[in-house]
């Protein structure tokens, strides 16, 4: 947690800024802002306990949703319903910010348990591609909240 009580985590390759965690509120809504490098994709993937509202604030992306894919700008906004497969791809030169908006700890939980905490600003280091046994893990940690990976990230 920052000095200005934001918690702030490098997750992969991103930034995410939990600006309303689930605990504050009484039916558990969270709020993350997302920073995403041009070429970020993270694995096909269902949510299957909670719908997820995606605001993009900068930039622009593929989306990939249920099987369509589309182009996402600036100020475009989506609700993926829980049980869709989904994932984006950062197209812009300068990445993308995006906001997140579920309820409860599914999602959140999972960028807790797998963030690390910011060292500098700006987003972390790249690591490249996860080797299989990493992909494993991270596979694993994400079925305990719900999240469960479908296919490869989209390129």
């Amino acid at each position: 947690m920052s000095s200005d009580g934001v918690e702030r985590l490098w997750f992969i390759n991103t930034l995410v800024i939990i600006r309303v965690p689930p605990e504050l509120g009484k039916d558990r809504t969270c709020v993350m802002e997302h920073h995403a490098p041009l070429g970020d994709s993270p694995p096909l993937h269902v949510h299957h306990d909670q719908d997820e509202v995606f605001v993009l604030l900068a930039g622009e992306a593929r989306i990939q949703l249920s099987g369509r894919a589309f182009e996402a700008r600036t100020g475009d906004c989506l609700l993926i319903p829980k049980g869709e497969p989904h994932s984006y791809l950062a197209t812009s030169a300068e990445g993308v910010r995006f906001l997140t908006i579920t309820r409860g700890d599914g999602f959140v939980g999972l960028v807790r348990e797998l963030g690390r905490a910011v060292k500098t600003d700006g987003l972390p280091e790249p690591g490249g591609h996860p080797s299989p046994e990493q992909q494993s893990a991270l596979a694993q940690v994400a079925r305990k909240y719900g999240v469960e990976f479908v296919g490869p990230p989209l390129r």
